[in-house]
């Protein structure tokens, strides 16, 4: 039996992209039927998911991946719910925390709990979900 000749590298970068696509896709849909679930937007989960500490709204923007007006905007909306306060930083004046209220990390508690409950990862074995994360933090250590 005559063996295949090894993937060329651009095909292998074409089968990359689109499976990371396909994934990032299946995440977002993820994420937006937890945010329906719960009644918030899909950028509100995001933005509590990644409020694992007290943080500034320009840090937020980051680990949500959007403008920082974008997340000033979702901040207004979770601080309208009783979510999130805006107190002062302890070191730069001219800069507030986002901190989680008690109902805020309740919330938060809750959205992680269904985010973990049929994420897409889970079709992975734990060595597997590791590996992956590995790999991606490898891939984006120059970020």
């Amino acid at each position: 039996m005559a063996q295949q000749p090894a993937p060329a590298a651009d095909d292998i970068d074409r089968d990359v992209c689109k499976l990371v696509h396909r994934f990032v896709q299946r995440l977002d849909v993820h994420v937006r039927r937890v945010a329906e679930d719960v009644g918030m937007t899909a950028s509100q989960v995001v933005a509590l998911r990644e409020l694992s500490e007290p943080i500034t709204a320009r840090e937020l923007a980051v680990r949500m991946a959007c403008e920082a007006s974008n997340a000033t905007f979702v901040l207004d909306r979770l601080e309208a719910q009783e979510l999130i306060e805006r107190r002062p930083h302890p070191t730069d004046r001219r800069a507030k925390q986002i901190v989680l209220t008690p109902a805020g990390e309740r919330a938060r508690a809750g959205v992680l709990d269904r985010l973990g409950a049929h994420s897409p990862l889970a079709a992975l074995a734990d060595d597997k979900q590791e590996a992956l994360r590995d790999l991606l933090r490898d891939l984006l250590a120059d970020d």
